[in-house]
């Protein structure tokens, strides 16, 4: 049983003497109690820190927020929300945020400062334009320019790039006058291209390099749009070929390079820079871009062969995805990935912060890998199938109850269906003893050289082979925001 085991929280001591003393001032003195003055709220706040205590997070938490609704007070939703992220319950969370937020003097801006954070961070970046417009209408420049920056460091968490970049364009235009950083304006004129705004890209972009000519990111932006466009392609390779004397070993500028070389007819000099970055820095934009070069030069074997590998360091990559279905290859002169076949059983036990959050269930599995596709069979204890799993690259597909159900990769189909984050996406190279390509990792060895232990994606891999070196069972462990996930596999058929 998980139990919360901390002492009462300070603030929740603060708001239990503000209210034995503030229960008579106006706003307080309307609330639905039948004698504001009796202690009931002091009461609640105390009889809710104690179930906290005890562990019943929910209790504590649905009587705060009931609580700050009835007397319309703000330190109560405040603590309802810390309750919540200590919980590890983000959309509780975002609630309480967003009670806190409505029942503030508009002069607080800390509420807002917060609710724009777990939007952020529960990837809700829609909801996110508008109270972020009202909070820096409120500050003064270098107060905004502060909050763009903390904005721009929770883009890199973003799932998806494109809706948190046009989130954040929508926000930047709003604003009177522009900010001046650099670094804030190259953001958005990168959030200005996805946004389709070509115009306000190059405007920005070009406003940084009249102050700072040497700018290597705008160099490369510039350049590599107007490449990709088309457009004045001599001095989209002046500025590109800039950037490239400034910063020599970057793989993202020798693929601009390549690109611009490209799009001028250099055919031969542009494969050998593209094949230069995608040594540097395996990207599936710099696949793509390789590929279709080769694909042009009549080869079509080694451009399918970096299209594959494109695929699977990122399937999703709009470049690679567009690139293929303009293109359409018809992948038979491809390599082939060898079959493969791993069947056994699985127990996974979750472990909650609450007690009621606690889950766990077991049966058996089969994973079949044929080329790029896998198939992942869910079998209940007794044999009965729960699920069927069909992950390639760009797509993954559940089939249960004979209903089908598709999504961009497998660890979002299982998190949406299923409601866990279970592994799937990779799965067949975790079995294999290798990293899933297109995400870093660690990975540690036996004295035979075996894979010991892989880090990745959040997952803790740990591996038990037996004297065939065939793996016997595989255990792996993650913490998340729902608590600590712990899976194990013991195999039947490894790998037949």
């Amino acid at each position: 049983m998980s139990k919360f085991k901390f002492r009462p929280h300070f603030q929740a001591l603060c708001i239990i003497t503000a209210l034995s003393t503030e229960l008579s001032i106006p706003h307080l003195a309307s609330a639905q109690i039948s004698n504001p003055d009796s202690g009931e709220a002091v009461f609640e706040v105390l009889a809710s820190e104690i179930a906290l205590q005890r562990g019943e997070a929910g209790l504590a938490y649905n009587t705060y927020t009931e609580m700050a609704r009835r007397y319309q007070d703000p330190r109560l939703a405040q603590r309802a929300m810390e309750i919540a992220i200590t919980a590890g319950a983000p959309n509780q969370a975002l609630q309480a945020a967003q009670l806190w937020d409505s029942l503030a003097p508009n002069s607080d801006t800390k509420p807002k400062e917060v609710l724009i954070t777990l939007l952020a961070l529960s990837q809700r970046w829609p909801e996110i334009v508008k109270p972020t417009i009202a909070l820096l209408n409120q500050q003064a420049p270098a107060q905004r320019e502060n909050m763009l920056l903390q904005l721009q460091s929770l883009l890199s968490k973003a799932n998806d790039e494109g809706e948190a970049l046009r989130a954040f364009y929508a926000i930047v235009s709003a604003i009177k006058p522009e900010p001046s950083n650099p670094s804030i304006l190259y953001t958005y004129a990168m959030a200005a291209e996805k946004s389709g705004q070509m115009e306000v890209m190059e405007k920005t972009l070009r406003q940084i390099l009249r102050k700072n000519p040497n700018d290597v990111n705008s160099l490369n932006a510039l350049g590599y749009s107007l490449a990709d466009r088309n457009l004045k392609l001599p001095e989209a390779f002046a500025l590109i070929n800039k950037a490239h004397q400034l910063s020599p070993r970057d793989a993202f500028i020798l693929d601009s390079l390549g690109w611009v070389n490209f799009r001028l007819g250099k055919n031969a000099l542009a494969r050998e820079q593209l094949q230069q970055a995608f040594t540097l820095k395996p990207e599936a934009d710099i696949a793509a871009h390789l590929g279709e070069v080769l694909w042009m030069m009549n080869r079509p074997a080694e451009a399918e062969d970096i299209w594959r590998q494109g695929q699977k360091l990122d399937a999703n990559n709009p470049t690679l995805k567009e690139t293929l279905k303009r293109l359409k290859p018809d992948w038979s002169l491809a390599e082939q990935v060898p079959k493969s076949l791993w069947d056994g059983r699985f127990a996974v036990k979750i472990t909650g912060l609450t007690e009621s959050q606690n889950q766990g269930g077991s049966g058996g599995f089969t994973l079949s890998q044929d080329a790029l596709k896998d198939v992942l069979e869910i079998r209940n204890p007794v044999g009965g199938s729960v699920a069927k799993i069909t992950i390639t690259p760009g797509e993954a597909s559940l089939e249960r109850n004979g209903e089908v159900t598709t999504a961009i990769d497998a660890d979002t189909l299982i998190q949406n269906a299923l409601g866990l984050p279970l592994p799937a996406r990779g799965l067949s190279n975790w079995l294999r003893g290798e990293m899933r390509p297109g995400s870093t990792a660690s990975v540690d060895r036996d004295a035979n050289g075996r894979v010991s232990k892989i880090i990745q994606d959040g997952w803790t891999l740990s591996y038990d082979w037996n004297n065939t070196n065939r793996l016997e069972k595989l255990v792996m462990t993650r913490s998340s925001n729902i608590g600590s996930i712990d899976i194990r596999l013991v195999f039947d058929l490894p790998n037949d």
